[in-house]
């Protein structure tokens, strides 16, 4: 009879100890979400508050998020006709005579870019290069090619940590050091977040390549 309740508690601690470690798995990557969600939706909200509080008398919660988008909206349409073309041309000619100003935007400019439209700029292609040592493999993110003549060009490579995407390494190698792949960002930024638990097909395939 005690046996047979010592099973039972037991089995209960078990199915008790499986479901808790269940909810953290689930409640961790949900509580992150939801604080990145709510940590970006405050702050652009907070940009606009002291202009809404001077003309309302009150902070309105929302108003300043609502308004920031719908700017940036009306920004990219009228970037996305000729005469913002021409205006956005004008002012960045004047970049030249303000050389702090001038430094931080085109920096600024060409990152964006760079993750924002790599199929324009060509960058922020998916690679495969040896690193930290010749024979490991890892997953890179081709961001620039230096130089016009093919035996000198040399390519700059992000190397990602994992799981933590936004901090790493920067390599310059040689051409014929990286094989190039056609894994998508997304697909390989979802393999190194999930420390490779997450393990899409379309970079399965591109992995096993001999040396």
């Amino acid at each position: 009879m005690n046996e047979n309740k010592i099973s039972i508690w037991k089995w209960t601690v078990k199915k008790l100890r499986t479901h808790f470690f269940t909810g953290v798995v689930t409640t961790i990557p949900l509580g992150i979400t939801v604080w990145l969600l709510v940590w970006f939706f405050v702050t652009i909200d907070n940009i606009l508050q002291p202009v809404i509080t001077a003309i309302f008398g009150r902070p309105i919660t929302g108003l300043g998020f609502g308004i920031t988008i719908v700017l940036i909206f009306i920004i990219g349409v009228i970037a996305s006709n000729v005469i913002g073309k021409r205006l956005i041309g004008y002012g960045e000619a004047i970049l030249p005579f303000l050389p702090v100003f001038r430094q931080l935007y085109t920096g600024l400019k060409q990152i964006t870019e760079g993750f924002t439209a790599p199929e324009r700029t060509g960058y922020m292609q998916v690679v495969l290069v040896e690193f930290p040592r010749k024979g490991m493999r890892v997953i890179g993110f081709l961001t620039n090619e230096l130089g016009d003549e093919p035996e000198n060009k040399l390519l700059t490579i992000f190397i990602p940590t994992s799981p933590n995407p936004t901090s790493g390494y920067l390599q310059l190698v040689k051409e014929e050091e990286v094989v190039r792949t056609n894994i998508s960002v997304e697909n390989a930024l979802k393999m190194v977040i999930s420390a490779g638990r997450v393990s899409p097909k379309e970079v399965v395939n591109e992995l096993p390549i001999s040396p």
